[in-house]
């Protein structure tokens, strides 16, 4: 007979494996980051300027589950180190755009070998990272729905 409390075993969450392996994972991105003077934070806003080239700050902050007062901070720091702008929109002074530069262009051929570095920390087959990346994309998607 199962316990009352069995929902409440930490063995038995969804919630931590995810907390605990996102904590982890994070982790061993330093090591390449390092490398590129970057923090995880500042990586994952490179990678969609790299996509995408110029956005606004909510454009961004939607793509990547951030608020702008945790996006402020980084982008300030990415613009210190020369690899985006940050202007007032022309057409509405209270938009911020991001822009991405020739230098933080530049930077993405260097950030090439953090996936394949990355790629070797996992013990999964690559049929199962896809299925694990579907399947959490499928989860943020239904709870960017709830809010």
């Amino acid at each position: 007979m199962a316990d009352k409390y069995d929902s409440l075993k930490l063995e038995n969450q969804l919630c931590f494996p995810l907390y605990a392996c996102s904590k982890e994972i994070v982790r061993r991105y330093k090591v390449y980051l390092d490398k590129l003077d970057l923090t995880y934070t500042q990586y994952i806003v490179m990678m969609v300027m790299w996509e995408e080239q110029e956005l606004n700050v909510k454009e961004l902050g939607d793509k990547l589950f951030l608020d702008s007062g945790t996006l402020t901070p980084v982008l300030k720091k990415l613009e210190s180190k020369g690899y985006v702008t940050r202007e007032r929109s022309k057409i509405d002074e209270r938009t911020l755009i991001v822009t991405l530069t020739k230098s933080g262009e530049d930077l993405r051929e260097k950030a090439l070998e953090i996936p394949v570095g990355m790629r070797g920390c996992l013990n999964i087959s690559n049929e199962e990272m896809v299925l694990l990346r579907d399947m959490l994309k499928k989860i943020l998607g239904e709870m960017g729905d709830v809010a």
